[in-house]
Formats: structure tokens, sequence, C-alpha cells
């Protein structure tokens, strides 16, 4: 169950995050995937046309006129040499997408579409044809279409500039189409590899015993914390239904190690379910000291022919210390008690961060301090 905790102070809010453990079975699907069945990145280099003037600058970016003339070569249109043209319309963008683990020719596959010349807009504009390529130099996909852009930029004469989002980005949904699957494939595999998404002996070694439960003896085998290899069948059809049997499989993962995270910017605390507290005492306080200057003007007297107008300042200095009682938390505490804790003792986000440290060099805190 997920507890949310806010702290109020200083007109700030400090949330906990407080993990418990489920103590439930969570499918192999879920907590796992299978090695080799992943996605592959794509990337292309591509031209967008029909932009509202808002297109790339031919003498800070050279590389979108030479686009240019590359495609209108091919066309059979040479541009002359001397001549400079400013493609204000056209901009230089590179395209990438994913390919899907099992995609196959003929399916479409969304792509994103970037600026990398100077363009200040691709909105409005139309991607041509843009072959996409893999981390082994094929061509995987086509992509072509219209831009949608989120993001809109609008000036003014006098310079002034109003940008919202980013408009030299857009997305193109089934933009591209795949024309080669990528290699490998499950047809080839004798054994299957399950990889935990959180490594962990426990939970691996769980997975095996529940996989040998459901296939027999020796079925399954735990290699190391992040992998457990199961034996498949070599028939195709009949791999099919074994994987559809093994995913839904279900296991209990263990639990996780005691960690403690801290992001100091924003004053987040996530704190894990494990944690324990050893016996220690905490005091929270601070020291505030206020510099005022009071400014003066004196004057002479109305009739008076010596003395001249002068500014004198007063200084005040005032120290106060706020007093709050020093906490005391006995034995090993559970997380609700922390809580309670830190509530007890009143600390702001900033000042929380603090205590956990120093419970942590103090090696009270028995988890591992990870601050982000």
């Amino acid at each position: 169950m997920l507890k949310l905790f806010p702290l109020y102070r200083y007109s700030l809010i400090s949330l906990f995050i407080l993990f418990s453990a489920l103590g439930q079975a969570e499918r192999i699907k879920d907590i796992s995937s299978i090695s080799g069945v992943r996605e592959n990145q794509l990337v292309g280099y591509g031209i967008v046309v029909g932009l509202h003037g808002s297109g790339d600058t031919t003498s800070q970016a050279p590389f979108t006129l030479q686009s240019i003339q590359n495609m209108l070569s091919r066309f059979g249109i040479k541009i002359p040499e001397r001549s400079n043209p400013q493609l204000k319309n056209v901009a230089a963008v590179t395209v990438h997408a994913s390919l899907p683990p099992f995609g196959k020719p003929g399916q479409n596959i969304d792509v994103t579409v970037s600026s990398i010349g100077n363009a200040e807009s691709l909105h409005g504009g139309s991607l041509l044809m843009t072959p996409l390529l893999g981390a082994d130099g094929q061509l995987y996909a086509m992509a072509q279409g219209n831009l949608i852009v989120g993001g809109f930029s609008a000036s003014g004469g006098d310079g002034s500039k109003l940008t919202v989002n980013i408009p030299s980005a857009g997305r193109i949904p089934n933009g591209a189409t795949i024309e080669r699957m990528a290699p490998g494939g499950l047809d080839k595999q004798r054994f299957i590899t399950l990889n935990l998404q959180n490594p962990d002996f426990t939970t691996a070694n769980r997975m095996m015993e529940a996989v040998n439960a459901v296939f027999g003896e020796g079925s399954a085998k735990a290699l190391d914390s992040t992998s457990v290899v199961v034996r498949a069948p070599e028939d195709i059809e009949k791999k099919i239904g074994f994987l559809s049997v093994l995913e839904n499989i279900n296991v209990k993962p263990g639990e996780a190690a005691a960690k403690v995270i801290v992001n100091s910017r924003t004053g987040t605390v996530v704190i894990g379910s494990n944690v324990k507290v050893m016996p220690a005492a905490v005091t929270h306080g601070s020291l505030v000291v206020t510099v005022k200057e009071n400014i003066a003007v004196s004057q002479p007297g109305a009739f008076s022919r010596r003395g001249q107008t002068a500014i004198t300042t007063d200084t005040e200095i005032s120290a106060k210390e706020e007093t709050n009682k020093m906490f005391l938390i006995e034995g090993f505490v559970t997380l609700d008690e922390i809580v309670r804790a830190i509530n007890e003792v009143g600390a702001a986000p900033s000042d929380l961060v603090a205590v956990l440290e120093a419970l942590d060099k103090l090696g009270a805190l028995k988890a591992q301090l990870i601050v982000i």
C-alpha cells in the first residue's frame, strides 16, 4: 500500500512516499524481459519543406542547401554554381524512431523529427522521403509525412519574442513504414533467457523454482541475480504456447534493499519499507541573525549659517534561535514511526536532508542513503 505523508513547515511541503512490501505475487512478464526481444533504434537525415519562412538560413546552415542541390540533381535540375538561393522554407532535420520487436515489413511506426540547423519552427512542414538506418548501417524503414508540432513562436517588429514549448521538433504518427525485420528471433533460440528488471538473487531463485514447479525439475536454471535460463521447445508453434504459459507464471519478488532516496532540490524523500533506525536523539533548531539599518537625515537649524545636511545610519543587530525539543528514537523503529519522529522535530525539506545525513553518519540509519 502507498502512503503519503506531507510535512507542512515554512510554507514548504516535503513529500514522503513510503513503500511497504506488498507480499503478493507478480507475473513473470511484469518483472522480467526475454533476452533478444527488444526495440532497435533507427536514425536518418532528412529535409522538411513547406515552412512559412521559418527554415534554415543558408549562410549558417550550408548543408541544407547542399541537400536540396543533391535532391534536385536526381530529378535532372541543376542549380547554377554562382547562385545563392535563400531557402527559408526548408530545414535540415534528423529523424529517429524505434523498431519494435517482431516488427514486420509494411507495418507503420511513429517517428520524431528534430531540426539540426537554425530553423525557428517546423510548424506546417512536411518531411520528404527519408531512409532510417539501424546501428549496422542497413535500411529498416522509410519515413515521410506531415509534422505535428506542439510548440509555436511569435515575434514582433521591436524584437520581442514569445516561444511556447519546442517548435523546432515534432512527430509524425505512423510516419515510417518498416521495410525489413530486425535480425534475430525466437525460432533460433533453444533456451529462453529471462532478465529481471530489478536484479535480486531471491527473486531469481524464486522464479527458477516457480518455473520448475510448472514445467518440471531442471527446466529452469538461475545464472545470477539477473538472468534465469529456461529450456524451450524447438518447434516454433510449441514455443509460442510455451512462452504464453511461462510469462503468466506468478512469482513473489524478494523484498527490496533498504534505501532512502532524497531529492535535495525538491525536498522529496522516498523511504523503503525495510528502513530501520537505531536508538538516537534528534534535535532541530536554527539561529536567525537580523541586521537592520535605520537611515536618518540630519539638517542644521532654519537660520543657522553653519553646518550641512548629512545622512546618518543607525544599525541594529539581533539574534534569535529557535528552540525545539529533542526527540528520542527508541529501538528499531518502523517506517511509520520514522515519519512521526521527523514530523515531531518539525524539519523543513532542506533540514530533513541534514537530519538523514546525520543519522547515516552516526550509523543509526540502517539503509543506503542516496542523494540525487
